[in-house]
């Protein structure tokens, strides 16, 4: 059965075992207020759901894990260490594909090794095989221009994958694209989890998308946000990929999350 229950009370340390740690995060924007006093943790390896409705925090919560924003209360811990700012240790996967126009497929994939300082014998190494993970092999020499919109959004989880980050944080990344598309990622997102040994933080606005690839569902109420409730399905993790879309579990969790955030719906 799935686990359910309340955040971690503010001011726990976090557990060993927890890759981040947001500890009671606020964040105004100017009158607005974002986020207060939210704390969450995010289990090593794992992949967790931010779910909630538009304009919660989600994307806010995430940028400030990724150190792109600044909290104005509490602080962020990735391994132990507070987070300052942007670093190696974190990803992102942008939900616009964010990707150099003018370079090819290889290039862009390779383009954060390419900063780094990495040799380009190494990180074209490293790029043609983050490039045969997500599917597109064939296409390393292939400019953005020439690619579906599905297959750009594969460009940019390889780059993501290439600089080797302990944790993937991941803005919406299938939302621009049609919904067969959509259901071959969330296979393929599973795979990720269960092969890289990553942690992945995943924004979404589906119900169905996040029970169905998560261990773990954060769900956040509207503004000032924090954590209404946890919800971890177990019982069909192990289940084939179709299967899990059957299953009763999965089924019933969907409605239960739906019930919980109907009324915040405009």
């Amino acid at each position: 059965m799935s686990q359910i229950k309340e955040a971690a009370p503010a001011g726990e340390a976090p557990p060993a075992d927890n890759a981040v740690t947001a500890r009671n995060i606020s964040k105004n924007y100017g009158e607005v207020e974002a986020l207060k006093n939210l704390t969450l943790d995010f289990p090593r390896g794992q992949l967790t759901s931010l779910l909630g409705p538009s304009g919660c925090g989600k994307t806010t919560l995430l940028k400030i894990i990724a150190g792109l924003l600044t909290p104005d209360e509490g602080e962020v811990l990735v391994n132990g260490k507070a987070v300052t700012g942007p670093g190696p240790d974190r990803a992102f996967v942008f939900q616009d594909f964010a990707l150099l126009p003018w370079a090819s497929v290889l290039r862009n994939v390779a383009f954060g090794l390419e900063l780094r300082g990495v040799a380009k014998s190494e990180r074209e190494a490293i790029a043609e095989k983050s490039i045969r993970e997500v599917g597109l092999s064939g296409f390393e020499q292939s400019y953005p221009h020439e690619l579906s919109g599905g297959m750009r959004q594969r460009v940019g989880l390889a780059r993501a994958l290439s600089v080797d980050a302990q944790v993937l944080l991941m803005d919406e990344p299938f939302s621009a694209v049609d919904e067969q598309t959509r259901r071959k990622f969330q296979e393929d997102l599973l795979g990720l989890v269960q092969n890289e040994n990553k942690t992945f933080i995943f924004v979404t606005h589906s119900i169905e998308e996040a029970v169905y690839v998560s261990d773990q569902v954060a769900i956040l109420l509207p503004r000032p946000s924090r954590v209404s409730e946890i919800i971890r399905p177990s019982g069909f993790r192990h289940k084939d990929r179709d299967a899990i879309r059957r299953d009763s579990e999965y089924l019933d969790i969907v409605d239960r999350i739906w019930a919980s955030l109907r009324s915040y719906v405009e």
